[in-house]
């Protein structure tokens, strides 16, 4: 089993930064992919971004491309999301998760696809 902890959210100006961690315990990581997914008030939970287990693959949601960075340290059993340029459209409970494949090239894209979740941290950008 491994337990996954979300941290950095909190409340941003429209242009600002954040950048979240989710720090991964009880189980090494390394082998699997990660991702970020998110969910507003009222919304499906959405695609982010993903990782694959090398860091050598990554997959964005087009309305991040350009703002958000994923990136991971295997060493720190820890995976990051960099928001730049954040909008009110971006506000949500962003959560990281760990894929269920081992040593997948393929960054996994969709929830079923992903094992391991956290319980979120909360991003607000104000207008």
């Amino acid at each position: 089993q491994a337990q996954l902890a979300e941290s950095g959210g909190g409340l941003v100006q429209a242009g600002g930064s954040l950048r979240l961690s989710c720090a991964a315990s009880g189980r090494v990581v390394s082998r699997y992919g990660m991702g970020w997914f998110r969910q507003a008030p009222g919304n499906e939970r959405e695609f982010v971004a993903a990782i694959s287990w090398n860091g050598g693959n990554t997959n964005y949601a087009d309305s991040v491309k350009g703002r958000f960075t994923i990136s991971r340290d295997n060493a720190a059993n820890t995976m990051y999301l960099q928001m730049n340029s954040l909008k009110p459209s971006d506000t949500a409970v962003y959560y990281c998760a760990a894929d269920a494949r081992v040593l997948a090239a393929r960054p996994a894209l969709e929830s079923i696809e992903y094992a391991y979740w956290g319980q979120g941290t909360q991003v607000t950008v104000s207008s």
